[in-house]
């Protein structure tokens, strides 16, 4: 049995479309929500703030590598991190704008960063996040905050990372993958046209 084409310009959303058809239904690191729900929670909270295309899709997507790492989704019994933010970034960099990719790369960082900066952030967080902070490295250090600062899409990745923590409400009810897909196809079309693929 030969393994499935990449996805391509053509077929990238139906992709993802895909992996939120099959897998959406998945635990969500023992949140009260879906893997589908907390992303989709994400996205409609970016935008109905009116935060723009690239920070809906990038909080629509920041979780995708727990679905095509090739270490395997979390689970509250890890040991050790696995990465899934490296995973997404590495599916989805040929497709989407950097910033984007930065927002999804950079996610679990942010956690990191804020945490070290911003006190009140940490008790923000559930318990599930807490102890993937602490697979995670735990708070940056003064130098690793320094270097994290120097990103140029800083202030995108940290309103991504305040939507992922928002995406967490079992009652809360928003549109399906689908009502996203055009905004995904957009970006992937302004993207690829500019020579990217």
């Amino acid at each position: 049995m030969s393994a499935p084409a990449p996805p391509t310009r053509e077929t990238i959303v139906a992709f993802l479309g895909d992996i939120f058809a099959r897998l959406g239904d998945t635990e969500y690191l023992g949140e009260p929500v879906t893997m589908a729900q907390h992303m989709l929670q994400g996205a409609s909270i970016a935008e109905t703030k009116g935060l723009g295309d690239e920070i809906v899709v990038a909080a629509l997507l920041h979780d995708i590598g727990h679905f095509t790492s090739e270490f395997g989704t979390y689970s509250p019994e890890d040991t050790e991190d696995r990465h899934h933010e490296d995973a997404g970034a590495r599916v989805l960099a040929p497709f989407l704008p950097p910033v984007v990719i930065d927002c999804v790369r950079h996610h679990v960082a942010a956690k990191r960063y804020l945490c070290a900066t911003r006190p009140e952030y940490f008790r923000r967080l559930s318990a599930a996040s807490v102890h993937s902070l602490s697979l995670q490295g735990g708070p940056m250090s003064d130098e690793e905050v320094a270097e994290f600062e120097r990103n140029p899409h800083l202030e995108a990745i940290v309103q991504v990372r305040y939507l992922d923590e928002a995406g967490k409400k079992p009652d809360m009810q928003t549109p399906g993958f689908a009502h996203f897909a055009p905004i995904v196809q957009r970006l992937v079309d302004a993207h690829c046209a500019g020579g990217n693929r």
